[in-house]
């Protein structure tokens, strides 16, 4: 099986990384990525990262509504792990890889993996941010994903504890406490994109997360 797959997989996307995420490089899911995933995680995790990268490839040329909506429903159907349990860390921030490979993680890594997902998809890193927020209901800290079509529009909220993507202005469940990307770093301000108060990445676990990232696509055959 894992040969044929291999063999399908001559097929290449888009992954950004580094802190300003201006170059993009056209990789592919080659033999040797596949065996370390295999190797690390075992067989059904190959299967599961395939089934993404075929999604961003159906991805490719669809518009932008239908990219966020796909995106957004396939990794929120993965399960919801703590990172005490699941990585025996109390803040590990998983690549997409590690997301998909392991079947889940908590809000940092769906937000991480819909991100990059979307970067893939050739979204500018100017229409996306990681938002920490206060999540009301539940009386705790979260992380979603923003769109924001404008700079100074209201963004879209991908969240995986709401399936619905929605403006907002529609989620006042939620309290904006700051946000970034690659690019920097902003302090929310009320449902908006906020003022941009850092440039360039912003924390150790974003500078683990890009690095680990590129390790995993740099794998040679």
């Amino acid at each position: 099986m894992m040969s044929t797959m291999r063999r399908s997989l001559a097929v290449g996307f888009c992954v950004f990384v580094g802190f300003g995420l201006s170059a993009q490089a056209i990789l592919e899911l080659t033999e040797s990525m596949l065996k370390a995933i295999e190797g690390r995680y075992g067989q059904q995790a190959v299967v599961d990262v395939v089934k993404w990268n075929s999604l961003l490839l159906q991805l490719q040329n669809k518009d932008l509504d239908e990219q966020l909506t796909q995106v957004n429903q396939f990794l929120n159907d993965y399960e919801f792990i703590d990172d005490v349990k699941h990585w025996q860390q109390p803040d590990y921030w998983a690549t997409p890889i590690e997301f998909i490979a392991t079947h889940g993680g908590d809000c940092e890594d769906f937000s991480i993996a819909k991100y990059f997902s979307l970067r893939a998809l050739g979204v500018p890193a100017a229409n996306l941010r990681l938002m920490y927020v206060k999540a009301l209901r539940y009386n705790m800290a979260h992380m979603v994903l923003a769109y924001y079509a404008q700079p100074n529009a209201i963004p879209l909220v991908l969240d995986n504890l709401n399936p619905e993507i929605l403006p907002a202005t529609q989620r006042p469940d939620l309290l904006p406490v700051y946000s970034f990307n690659g690019d920097g770093l902003w302090i929310a301000k009320e449902q908006g994109q906020g003022k941009k108060v850092q440039p360039g990445g912003n924390n150790s676990l974003w500078e683990d997360l890009t690095k680990r990232m590129t390790q995993e696509f740099e794998a040679k055959d």
